[in-house]
C-alpha cells in the first residue's frame, strides 16, 4: 500500500511543534511497537543546529528541533516516540564499547519501551 505525505503516520508531537532540522526518511508507520526508544538526555547541546543525528534517522519527523526559548539561537533535539523505530542508527553507542557515526555527544539514550510509557501513557503500535 503507497502512502504519501498527507497520509503520513501520526506523531505523539504536533507538527506546529517541530521545527528544522528534521528527520526525514519513511513516511509508513510503524508496524509493530520497538523494544526499546530513542531518549534525548540533557546532554544535548543541538549542535549549534546541524546535529548529526537527525541526519541519520531513517524516520520523517521522528526528530527534530526544538528551540531553546530563554536562551535563542540555542535548542536541543527531540524524539517523537510514536514515530521511533527503535533503529539506533542515532545513537553513538555501538555493541561492545565500539563508537558509532550518531550523536557526538552521546546524548541518546536506548530506553525500554514501557519506561516511555509510563511518562507518554501507553502507545497504540
Amino acid at each position: 500500500m503507497a502512502t504519501d505525505a498527507t497520509e503520513r503516520a501520526p506523531g505523539l508531537v504536533p507538527d506546529e511543534m517541530k521545527f528544522e532540522p528534521r528527520s526525514r526518511g519513511l513516511l509508513t508507520p510503524r508496524k509493530k511497537k520497538p523494544k526499546e526508544l530513542a531518549v534525548i538526555t540533557e546532554c544535548c547541546t543541538g549542535c549549534a543546529g546541524s546535529p548529526a543525528c537527525v541526519e541519520y534517522c531513517p524516520v520523517e519527523d521522528c526528530m527534530f528541533w526544538v528551540p531553546d526559548e530563554d536562551h535563542p539561537p540555542f535548542g536541543r533535539i527531540q524524539v517523537d516516540p510514536l514515530l521511533c523505530i527503535g533503529c539506533k542508527k542515532c545513537t553513538s553507542k555501538g555493541p561492545d564499547g565500539c563508537f558509532l557515526d550518531g550523536c557526538p555527544w552521546d546524548a541518546i539514550a536506548m530506553v525500554d519501551t514501557v519506561e516511555v510509557e509510563v511518562e507518554t501513557g501507553v502507545m497504540p503500535y
